[in-house]
C-alpha cells in the first residue's frame, strides 16, 4: 500500500471505531508519528490529508522542518531534554511530553523571550517504568497546578505510554485511568481537554476509553528499519 492508501485506511477506521464508540470522529485527531520517516515521505502523508506531524527528537524534526515547513502542525511527543527546551519551542506548537517542574520552567522561560505561547500535555507514568518518563498520577495534581501558573504555557491535556503488548486489550486499563485522571483535573477545575493516547496497535481501545489524539506511525509508514 502507498502512504496515501494507509492514511485513508487508517482515517477510515478511526471513523467507524468512534461511531461504534458512541463518539464524534470529528473529536478525534490523527497525528502522524514520524521517527526515522523520510521527509518525501511525510510529504505524500500531508497530501493524504495529514495536519499533524509528531516527532521524538528536536534534531531530526529541526532538519524536516527546514524541507517542509510551517504547513503542518509540529508536536513534540518524545522525552525532552531541559536543554532542548529553547528549540522545542522554536519548533513545536505543543510539547506532549512535559513530565518535571524543570522542564516547564525552561519551556516558560524560552517562551516568553520568543514572545510565544506553548501547548503542553503532561505525561502521565501510569506504568512505573522509570525509561518512558512521566510524572506519577500522585504528582499529576502538583505539576498541573504549577504548569498553569506560568503564563506562556498553556495545559491542553495529559498524555500515557502503555507498556507494549501484542494484544490491544492490555493497553485498556492504563488508558482508563488516563482518561480517569483528567475527568478528576475537570472536576477541580483544570481546563484539561485532550488525551494523547494510543498507537498502531491499540489507538481503537484508546478511541474507546476516550483519546482525542492518536499517535501513529507504523500502520501509515510501515515498520521502521531496526
Amino acid at each position: 500500500m502507498t502512504v496515501k492508501e494507509r492514511v485513508k485506511a487508517v482515517i477510515a477506521e478511526i471513523y467507524e471505531t468512534a461511531l461504534k464508540s458512541g463518539r464524534n470522529p470529528e473529536e478525534i485527531k490523527l497525528l502522524a508519528a514520524t521517527k526515522t520517516v523520510p521527509p518525501e515521505r511525510i510529504l505524500e502523508a500531508i497530501e493524504a490529508g495529514i495536519r499533524i506531524i509528531g516527532e521524538n527528537y528536536v534534531q531530526e524534526a529541526q532538519k524536516k522542518y527546514e524541507l517542509i515547513g510551517p504547513r503542518v502542525s509540529w508536536h513534540m511527543i518524545g522525552r525532552l531534554q531541559t536543554n532542548k527546551a529553547k528549540y522545542a519551542v522554536r519548533l513545536f506548537e505543543v510539547i506532549h511530553s512535559l513530565d518535571s517542574l524543570k522542564l516547564a520552567q525552561e519551556l516558560q522561560k524560552a517562551a516568553e523571550k520568543q514572545g510565544k505561547k506553548v501547548k503542553v500535555m503532561i505525561q502521565v507514568n501510569l506504568s512505573g517504568e522509570i525509561r518512558k518518563g512521566g510524572v506519577s498520577p500522585d504528582n499529576l495534581r502538583e505539576l498541573s497546578e504549577k504548569v498553569l501558573e506560568f503564563p506562556n504555557l498553556e495545559l491542553i491535556g495529559l498524555m500515557t505510554l502503555p507498556p507494549y503488548s501484542e494484544d490491544p486489550e492490555d493497553s485498556r486499563p492504563f488508558f482508563r485511568k488516563l482518561r480517569e485522571l483528567k475527568e478528576k483535573l475537570n472536576e477541580e477545575g483544570f481546563p484539561i481537554k485532550e488525551l494523547s493516547m494510543g498507537m498502531s496497535n491499540d489507538f481503537k481501545v484508546a478511541i474507546e476509553e476516550g483519546a482525542t489524539i492518536l499517535r501513529i506511525g507504523t500502520l501509515l509508514f510501515g515498520p521502521r528499519p531496526k
